[in-house]
């Protein structure tokens, strides 16, 4: 496995082309001036010394050369370690709702691309906390395991959508439960469930998940989403209607996601545009007692930066030993 820690200066390898097309517009304006003085070949024939093909010899040893600089100041490693390494910080289990409703413009552009930018921003603030995530609607699925890797938990939030989970409704209590089962086997007290919803449940009892989750030391804390005016649910050009054929108006409920937050010893925050709600919980997450975790990384590559520098350094030295005039050495004489 090869692995480039300063994968910028690869661009440099770009330049090389372009060493040749210089040279070639050199030696073609140097062809001009010389055809001012008279006849080019009798001109050469006045400068017997010069060697045009060994111009091109020290171009092709000096671009070899940067190559190989090139690659050096890339900074190669081969090979890897397998390196416990030891982090300190709380495991957050973020719950978001994937159902119809979250479709619904109170935010610009839905409920749930609000919802997942705002989580993505709150990956991009994380240091040593261990995240997860599951997606809810009528039952809830683990999208992403516990887990330190940032970059992988942006690209599985990217895929979210409300096709993401097949049967359609709000069961908070399952989501709840999910996510409690979902903890590593490391962590003890710093554990939280961050549970975004607009808070129609239609399946279970919430407030008895999150008392039974605060139990096992986990804190549960809510963000609503949504208004209490409410809004309709734009479904594929058009407004979700009932069997009714009534456009269906989806609400927020505050009343349920304050008495989860309260009975799983957590916060509630109604979502803004501008402020969603993610910051002051993720505040007083931080106040909890940091957990210590252990994970198997990759580390420990080894340099090779080194060979291929004095690879281009031989090359070099070589390009300015060869000048542009023959030789009038001659091994044999006569």
């Amino acid at each position: 496995m090869i692995n480039f820690a300063h994968s910028q200066y690869l661009l440099l390898l770009l330049l090389i082309p372009f060493f040749f097309v210089v040279q070639g517009v050199i030696l073609k304006l140097r062809r001009r001036r010389i055809r001012r003085f008279g006849d080019e070949e009798l001109v050469n024939m006045l400068m017997p010394s010069y060697a045009k093909a060994r111009t091109w010899v020290r171009l092709v040893l000096f671009s070899i050369g940067f190559f190989f600089f090139a690659i050096g100041l890339s900074r190669p490693q081969i090979g890897a370690k397998l390196k416990e390494h030891e982090t300190k910080g709380a495991e957050i289990m973020i719950v978001l709702d994937v159902s119809n409703s979250m479709l619904a413009e109170d935010y610009s552009p839905n409920r749930l691309e609000r919802a997942k930018l705002a989580i993505s921003r709150l990956v991009d603030k994380l240091r040593e906390d261990r995240i997860g995530l599951i997606v809810f609607a009528g039952n809830s699925f683990v999208q992403l395991p516990i887990t330190t890797d940032y970059v992988s938990a942006k690209m599985f939030l990217n895929s979210i959508s409300t096709e993401s989970v097949p049967v359609q409704g709000t069961a908070i209590g399952e989501a709840i439960n999910t996510a409690v089962r979902s903890f590593s086997a490391q962590s003890e007290k710093s554990r939280a469930v961050i549970v975004i919803t607009d808070g129609e449940n239609h399946e279970d009892d919430p407030v008895a998940a999150a008392q039974q989750a605060a139990e096992l030391g986990v804190r549960v804390f809510t963000i609503g989403v949504g208004s209490p005016e409410g809004k309709p649910i734009p479904m594929d050009g058009e407004l979700l209607k009932d069997k009714n054929g009534e456009i269906v108006v989806t609400r927020l409920d505050e009343t349920v996601l304050r008495d989860v937050a309260a009975a799983g010893n957590g916060l509630y925050v109604r979502a803004g545009n501008s402020e969603f709600g993610l910051n002051p919980i993720i505040d007083d997450i931080k106040k909890m007692d940091d957990e210590k975790y252990s994970s198997i990384v990759f580390e420990e590559y080894d340099e090779q930066f080194m060979y291929f520098l004095a690879i281009a350094l031989v090359f070099f030295v070589i390009e300015m030993l060869i000048g542009d005039r023959k030789s009038k050495r001659h091994l044999f004489r006569r």
